[in-house]
């Protein structure tokens, strides 16, 4: 559900914004709105030292996980001195990770040089024994070779698969063609420079000391970055509010929680100098919205935050297709074993990172606990027949869900399921506010559905309400008081004509647009086989490509070993891929089912903005 919203109007001193913002932080109950706030370049440099604190933190935060922090090392004196050290040492280990991949991709070049001194080139060139040093193609070198040039000396140096490295010495007035690219060498030789390389990764290496210092000065960098944070909140809020009377008065819009306006109010009575104005906020104000909800839905506001948040005044959706988005991770996903793995990997995410890894990991708990029971109950085990395990025959009547024969039609009629409540959720929204008539075009769409679906639709799964069916007088009676409400009644301001072809239009419309959104169901049952297949494709590979699908025999242990290890390379990583592949298509494709078809069907508004109160800044 939506936090119900207290609007403030508040107007006081210009002189006292800072005074009164600190309180209002103190507090941490009041969103000041700075909706459309855009920086200046003072602000814009004030971003940037925030976003690279926050870089900072979440570097440090790593490194303080890795093998190369020391625990033992001294954090620094204040969060200034850690932040300054860290990008001292940050730009410190770009350079020296640049110096060392030019050196070690110019000592491959001149590996083929072998050693050399510069000094000793120097001092031949000075006594008039000039070298130059060439780079040419194996045939190339071998036709100068073939053609000696009196008063030139060519040495090779260094050979490679497809070029020749050489010297070439002329004495005065010799001259000599050269097919080849000259090349100057660099002052140090290969293994000069491997020896540089050497010193760089120490130099590198002493680097850590100082990224451990500063990992553990983090809550240091993390308090001044709050600071500078709070200092960007007074900028928006001194930035956003309105001024009047020449600018001494200020004039704020805030926001706060009902359940906590209490609080609110006492601080703004007992403040100085201060007028407000507070009333409840309604959908026609650009209220910040707060969700509240149980535990179970709240793990779903992180897949709903991904979308928009809701818009103040209408419903939060999130506990409704919380429950659809969780069935729908199973039936996708299809296969207990898969999501035992992924149960195992929530419970160890649970030990590891903040709130939001925590939801993460809770989420995929939820969702991993259901596809195991669905998996279970579709008879699927790592791409492995459940009852053929447990011993039943072909043919023989089992417990378990038919998925390739059955679930086609299920999944069709989970989605009119689903489209119908959120149908439902819009006919009370609608009705909600702007009154019941308002919904009878849709009232008349839902009535037509929902009477074809139990008619004619739950006959076809066996079930069979008595009295109404597709031939029964209350069916006919309800079709014709839903035709009524879409086709003359849709608008009651209107003229009938004017309605019935105004009706007619949304008719096909509708038709089409309902027909399509619940024809996108049947990408449910379309990921889950497709999952299970190639989960069967990569068992049978694995048997059949180490030989285990004939079965053991006679071979010698050191054969059925080595059958074993083989198929069972192929088996991790064939269902690796196979649960990456099928665990995002799990996670993106319910999410369209979401957004898409029943955000759509239930009226789904989103909102401006989540509740953000000024308050004290810690990371």
């Amino acid at each position: 559900m939506i936090s119900k919203m207290i609007r403030y109007d508040i107007v006081l001193y210009a002189g006292e914004q800072e005074h009164f913002v600190n309180e209002l932080r103190e507090l941490g109950l009041v969103d000041i709105t700075t909706t459309g706030w855009e920086p200046n370049e003072s602000d814009r440099a004030l971003l940037s030292e925030i976003e690279a604190r926050q870089k900072a933190l979440e570097f440090l935060s790593s490194f303080a996980s890795s093998d190369n922090f020391n625990a033992n090392a001294m954090a620094y004196a204040s969060g200034e001195e850690a932040y300054e050290c860290y990008e001292s040492a940050r730009s410190e280990r770009q350079r020296i990770a640049q110096d060392t991949l030019r050196l070690e991709k110019l000592a491959e070049e001149i590996a083929p040089w072998g050693r050399y001194s510069i000094d000793d080139v120097t001092r031949l060139s000075e006594r008039g024994i000039v070298m130059r040093f060439f780079v040419s193609q194996t045939a190339a070198f071998e036709r100068m070779m073939e053609e000696p040039v009196e008063g030139i000396t060519i040495a090779e140096v260094g050979r490679t698969q497809s070029n020749v490295y050489f010297v070439v010495i002329a004495t005065d007035g010799a001259s000599l063609a050269i097919d080849g690219q000259e090349i100057r060498l660099p002052q140090m030789d290969s293994e000069d420079m491997r020896k540089e390389i050497l010193r760089l990764k120490a130099e590198d290496k002493a680097l850590d000391e100082v990224f451990s210092r500063a990992a553990l000065s983090k809550e240091l960098i993390a308090s001044e970055c709050g600071q500078l944070k709070e200092q960007l909140q007074g900028l928006k809020v001194g930035a956003m509010a309105q001024r009047e009377a020449d600018g001494n008065l200020l004039i704020l819009e805030g926001w706060a929680e009902a359940d906590t306006a209490d609080r609110v109010d006492a601080l703004l009575k007992e403040y100085p100098n201060l007028v407000y104005d507070r009333r409840d906020a309604t959908i026609d104000d650009e209220a910040p919205v707060k969700l509240k909800n149980n535990k179970f839905a709240r793990l779903f506001e992180l897949i709903g935050s991904m979308y928009a948040m809701p818009k103040y005044g209408t419903l939060d959706l999130t506990a409704i297709f919380g429950p659809f988005y969780m069935l729908f991770f199973a039936i996708c996903l299809n296969d207990a074993g898969y999501g035992a793995v992924l149960l195992a990997l929530g419970i160890a995410l649970l030990k590891k990172g903040g709130p939001k890894l925590r939801q993460a990991a809770w989420l995929s708990i939820v969702c991993a606990s259901a596809t195991v029971i669905f998996g279970t109950y579709t008879g699927s085990l790592f791409g492995m027949s459940i009852p053929e395990l447990l011993g039943y025959e072909a043919g023989e009547p089992t417990p378990f869900l038919d998925f390739p024969n059955q679930f086609f039609s299920i999944a069709l009629a989970i989605g009119v399921v689903q489209i119908l409540i959120g149908m439902a959720i819009n006919i009370y929204m609608q009705s909600k506010l702007f009154g019941f008539t308002s919904t009878f075009g849709l009232l008349g769409w839902f009535i037509i559905i929902l009477s074809g679906s139990i008619a004619v639709g739950l006959p076809l799964f066996g079930i069979t309400i008595p009295g109404f069916d597709a031939s029964s007088p209350i069916f006919y009676a309800c079709m014709g008081v839903g035709a009524v409400l879409m086709l003359l009644l849709n608008n009651v301001k209107r003229n009938p004509l004017i309605n019935f072809g105004a009706g007619l239009w949304d008719a096909y419309n509708n038709i089409t647009g309902l027909l399509s959104d619940v024809l996108s169901y049947i990408r449910l049952f379309a990921i889950g086989l497709s999952g299970g297949v190639l989960a069967q494709v990569f068992n049978s590979l694995a048997m059949g490509l180490s030989g285990l699908s004939e079965g053991i025999g006679d071979s010698a242990w050191y054969v059925v070993a080595l059958q074993i290890v083989a198929a069972s390379i192929i088996l991790i990583i064939g269902h690796g891929i196979n649960l990456f592949m099928s665990a995002i298509s799990s996670f993106v494709h319910p999410m369209r089912l979401t957004f898409v078809e029943f955000y759509k069907n239930a009226g789904f508004e989103m909102g401006q903005r989540s509740f953000d109160p000024v308050r004290k800044m810690n990371e």
